[in-house]
C-alpha cells in the first residue's frame, strides 16, 4: 500500500514500513518527533500491527455555564475518488483547518490499514479513504466544518457522494451556537452548503414518548448510493442518560492524578468493564481532567466508540459501532456498563433491511437489563437506507 504524505515524512524512523499511518493538528505537529520516539507495536490481537501516538495533553475539558453537553452531534460523509488512500492524504494542516472550524482538538490518535480513528477533545473523528465521521459534543460548531473539508476534498480529487447529520435532543439547548440553535437552523445551513450534485435531500425528527427525539438530515447524489452497501450491515448508535451515579463515579480522576489521559484512560478502560464490550478490538482510551472519558476501537475495518461526562445531574453516555448482527449484542454489553434510567438507539441499515427485525431484536436484547421500550420509528433516507429509533426507560421509573 502507499504511504501517506505525513507518514513518508516519518519514514526513517520505522525499519520496517509500517501499516498504520497517524496524522496530528498543527497545534501538535512540533510535538510529532517526540511522540514518534515512543510509538509501539501493539496488536496481540490482528494480523498486522498497530501503533498508538500519544500527543502532549492532558486536560481538554469544556464546560457551558448550564452544564457539559454531552448529546453529540453526527457528521458521516461519502466521497469517491481514484486514489486508494483518498481522504487519509489529507495534510496534518488541512485536518486542522477542518478541526479548527469546528472548536475541537486531537489529544490522541491510532490507526490501522483500513482507516485512522482520532480521539479529540469533544469527542471522536474517523477517516477511512473515501468515508469520514466526525462525532462533536459540547458547544462545539460541527456543521462549520462542511466548506472548509469540501474544499480540501477537492483539492484531492475527491467527488462528494452522500451526507448524514443526526443527533439527539440536547440537554443543554440555549448554549448551543450557531448553526446548531435549533435543527431546522442546522438543515438550512446544510441546504445552501452542500453541493447541487447531492440532489435527493430529506431532514426528518424520529420522535419519541419522551422528551427525546432523533433528528436527522440526509443527502446523496442518485437513488441508487446508499453508504451502507449490504442489509447485514449495521450503525448503531446509542444515548445514555440518568447514568449509575456509583458507576458513573468510575470517570472521575483522582485528585492529583498526574499521569497523562492516554494512562488514566487505559485504567478506566479496565476497572469499568469496557474492555469486554468488543474483545477483539484494539481499545484506546482517554481520561479526561477532572472528570470525562473517551474511547475509539478498531476492529479491522469497523469502529466503536464511547463518549461519558458522568456529572450528576446531567450525566451522559454514548456508544457508537459498526459491524453485523452481532452489534446489537455489543450495544447491549456497554449499555450495562453504565446502567442508564432512559436510553435511545439508532440502527441505520441499507435499503432492504427490516427495521421490524431491527426493532425486536434490540428489544429482545435490552429488556433483559431491566429497560422497557416506549417508542419506536423508522424513516428511509436517501444515502442512509433506513434509519431506526427506539427509546427505553428502565422498569419501575
Amino acid at each position: 500500500m502507499p504511504l501517506p504524505p505525513l507518514l513518508l515524512s516519518l519514514f526513517p524512523l520505522f525499519p520496517t514500513p509500517p501499516e498504520l499511518l497517524y496524522k496530528s493538528t498543527s497545534t501538535f505537529s512540533l510535538l510529532l518527533s517526540r511522540a514518534c520516539s515512543s510509538l509501539s507495536f501493539l496488536d496481540p490481537l490482528h494480523t498486522f500491527p498497530s501503533t498508538h501516538i500519544h500527543f502532549a495533553a492532558t486536560s481538554f475539558y469544556r464546560m457551558a455555564v448550564s452544564g457539559f453537553e454531552g448529546f453529540e452531534k453526527r457528521l458521516e460523509l461519502h466521497f469517491s475518488g481514484n486514489d486508494p488512500l483518498g481522504l487519509r492524504r489529507l495534510r496534518c494542516d488541512a485536518l486542522a483547518q477542518v478541526l479548527d472550524a469546528v472548536q475541537c482538538t486531537v489529544v490522541s490518535a491510532v490507526g490501522n490499514r483500513y482507516f485512522d480513528a482520532y480521539i479529540l477533545s469533544e469527542s471522536s473523528l474517523f477517516v477511512y479513504p473515501q468515508k469520514m465521521v466526525l462525532k462533536t459534543c459540547g458547544t462545539t460548531q460541527l456543521l462549520r466544518s462542511v466548506p472548509c473539508l469540501l474544499r480540501h476534498t477537492a483539492d484531492l480529487g475527491l467527488r462528494l457522494r452522500a451526507c448524514r447529520f443526526s443527533r439527539g435532543s440536547f440537554i443543554f439547548p440555549r448554549a448551543q451556537p450557531f448553526p446548531h440553535t435549533s435543527f431546522a437552523e442546522e438543515a438550512l445551513y446544510l441546504e445552501e452548503r452542500l453541493p447541487p450534485s447531492l440532489c435527493l435531500r430529506r431532514a426528518c425528527v424520529l420522535p419519541s414518548a419522551s422528551s427525546h427525539s432523533w433528528h436527522v438530515y440526509a443527502a446523496a447524489d442518485d437513488d441508487e448510493y446508499v453508504a451502507a452497501a449490504s442489509p447485514s450491515t449495521f450503525t448503531v448508535e446509542v444515548c445514555m442518560t440518568e447514568l449509575d451515579r456509583s458507576l458513573a463515579r468510575g470517570f472521575f480522576r483522582r485528585k492529583g492524578d498526574e499521569r497523562s489521559g492516554d494512562a488514566a484512560g487505559a485504567d478506566m478502560t479496565d476497572l469499568t468493564g469496557i474492555g469486554g464490550i468488543s474483545p477483539r478490538a484494539l481499545l484506546c482510551g482517554f481520561a479526561f481532567d477532572p472528570c470525562g472519558y473517551s474511547m475509539n476501537g478498531l476492529d479491522r475495518d469497523r469502529y466503536s466508540t464511547i463518549h461519558v461526562t458522568p456529572e450528576d445531574g446531567h450525566s451522559y453516555a454514548s456508544f457508537e459501532c459498526t459491524g453485523g448482527g452481532e452489534v446489537i449484542e455489543w450495544a447491549r454489553r456497554a449499555i450495562g456498563v453504565f446502567r442508564p434510567g432512559e436510553v435511545s438507539v439508532s440502527v441505520c441499515v441499507a435499503e432492504g433491511g427490516d427495521e421490524k427485525q431491527v426493532w425486536s431484536a434490540t428489544s429482545a436484547a435490552l429488556e433483559p437489563l431491566g429497560l422497557s421500550c416506549r417508542s419506536q420509528a423508522a424513516e428511509g433516507l436517501p444515502g442512509a437506507g433506513i434509519v431506526t429509533y427506539q427509546t427505553f426507560t428502565a422498569r419501575g421509573k
